[in-house]
């Protein structure tokens, strides 16, 4: 086309580039919209990875309803709230198990519209019919009231009508201009919609099939690895690690995943049942959230004006300070912003902790919210404490190290594995090795790491089996967690003054 004057165009707008983890990776359990993806069935028990929020929506779709799709709240902590990626998610509800029919009913059509209010509608079990008989209700501009079912001949998607969903996740059939719907003024519609309260604890927690070796739930985050080549960092399940027993298997999983690598879980304490700070220290015990792989959190937080499970915000917040401090996990995830509203109680109470009162929750090895010029993560300790004083377990940041290194060390040397074994094979290890130490503790990430080899711990038996054994000495840096500072009335200088001040 020839072109003569003045044109403007536009342009998409863009956005700051999500910060990259590879060691902090969250893997989330939980339940996602499938019915707004183009293939459901292909988003069950199935480990995703997404890199994005574009992704995320397209993968596993995205809803506003935070109780019913509880990984949509990761998914708005990892890209609206942090913008960090990668995230591994697990959807758990199964079109196939959790899904309820709704019978063919009569709908008005509406300017050649028709409006399904029901949530969850799978898309490709939509049937339509011409509609005959009576209508139980008069339809309103936007609104389908449905009366009883009537059996007319069937409508052809594509050719009679679209199926499309609107932004706020209701269900839109258009009749096509050129298709046998356009004139009608009712149809009968039947379906199947999904039905997330029959989702239960059981298929969080998943399980292995003998027979046909399929693995379902927190199961699968034992493939993390082999798919995606990266070992889980965090490992959650917002909306459903309040249960005692999600929150039993989240811990049981941070521990030998594929028998060698380890992470931590952050876990919610339910803020229905535990309504006073004062309370969550033996709630948390009867709960058997001790562990020194789990970080425990209470309450809930407000995010968006939505409800938001603590353990979303948290994983999310943590992996983004783990990718931006060199993706090394030695940051404590403690007074840092959560870029949250609010802290709440499941039924909206606000909770509005000050210093005291969140410390005695620290003390009780929870991690809560402070608001400080923002609200804030306030707590360094895990589950396990004040049972346990070790600080390589109750510290978070000594905790995740410790697993920072020994996955480091597993990934980077797996390769040397099969090698012919002698001196200068154990030799290179350990210089490589320590070389990466010295550079870590050069940059501040830890007051000392370093490899050693022990002759006396290597026998020849042991040599001659294959077997090598080298000890690794980590030196995490604690958290200065309190400070104390005195004051006193400096009579002299006072005195001092006055006296000048006459002289």
């Amino acid at each position: 086309m020839y072109k003569h004057g003045i044109e403007v165009t536009e342009k998409q707008t863009t956005y700051e580039r999500p910060l990259a983890t590879a060691y902090g990776v969250q893997v989330i359990v939980g339940t996602a919209p499938v019915h707004l993806t183009q293939d459901p069935e292909s988003a069950v028990n199935k480990p995703m990875l997404v890199s994005s929020w574009a992704e995320a929506q397209e993968k596993l779709g995205y809803s506003e309803d935070w109780d019913k799709y509880t990984l949509c709240q990761s998914m708005y902590a990892s890209w609206q709230m942090f913008n960090v990626y990668p995230a591994v998610f697990i959807n758990v509800l199964d079109p196939a198990k959790h899904s309820k029919e709704n019978a063919a009913e009569n709908f008005p059509v509406v300017s050649h519209q028709v409006e399904l209010s029901q949530d969850g509608i799978l898309l490709s079990s939509i049937r339509v019919n011409q509609g005959s008989g009576s209508l139980a209700g008069s339809g309103k501009a936007g609104t389908a009231k449905a009366g009883r079912a009537a059996g007319g001949p069937a409508l052809s998607p594509d050719k009679d009508y679209i199926v499309s969903v609107t932004e706020s996740g209701r269900t839109l059939l258009t009749m096509l201009s050129t298709g046998a719907g356009y004139e009608l003024e009712q149809v009968s519609v039947s379906y199947k919609y999904l039905d997330p309260s029959m989702v239960t604890e059981e298929d969080v927690i998943g399980s292995y099939d003998m027979e046909t070796g399929k693995e379902t739930g927190l199961e699968l985050a034992r493939q993390v690895y082999p798919l995606f080549h990266f070992s889980p960092g965090l490992l959650l399940a917002p909306g459903w690690s309040k249960l005692p027993n999600v929150g039993a298997a989240l811990q049981e999983k941070c521990t030998e995943l594929n028998g060698v690598f380890r992470c931590e879980c952050v876990l919610d304490l339910d803020a229905d049942k535990n309504r006073k700070y004062s309370e969550c220290g033996a709630a948390k015990e009867t709960c058997g959230y001790t562990s020194p792989h789990s970080i425990v959190c209470w309450p809930e937080l407000l995010a968006d004006g939505k409800h938001m499970a603590f353990s979303a915000a948290y994983g999310a917040m943590a992996s983004y300070y783990t990718a931006t401090n060199g993706d090394v996990p030695y940051i404590y995830p403690s007074n840092k912003l959560l870029n949250a509203d609010g802290a709440v109680l499941a039924d909206g109470t606000e909770i509005t902790l000050d210093q005291p009162q969140a410390a005695s929750l620290n003390g009780d090895g929870i991690v809560t919210a402070i608001n400080d010029g923002g609200w804030r993560s306030w707590g360094n300790n895990t589950g396990c404490y004040p049972k346990n004083t070790d600080p390589k377990d109750y510290r978070i940041g000594c905790r995740r190290m410790f697993s920072f290194v020994a996955n480091y060390f597993i990934r980077q040397y797996q390769q040397r594995l099969d090698g012919s074994m002698n001196r200068r094979m154990i030799d290179d290890i350990i210089n490589s090795f320590n070389i990466w130490g010295n550079s870590l503790v050069s940059l501040g990430m830890c007051a000392g790491l370093r490899m050693e080899y022990d002759e006396a711990e290597n026998s020849d038996e042991e040599l001659l089996n294959g077997h090598v054994q080298v000890n690794i000495f980590l030196a995490p840096y604690t958290p200065m967690e309190y400070i104390q500072a005195s004051e006193e009335f400096d009579m002299t200088t006072l005195q001092a003054a006055i006296v000048g001040e006459e002289a």
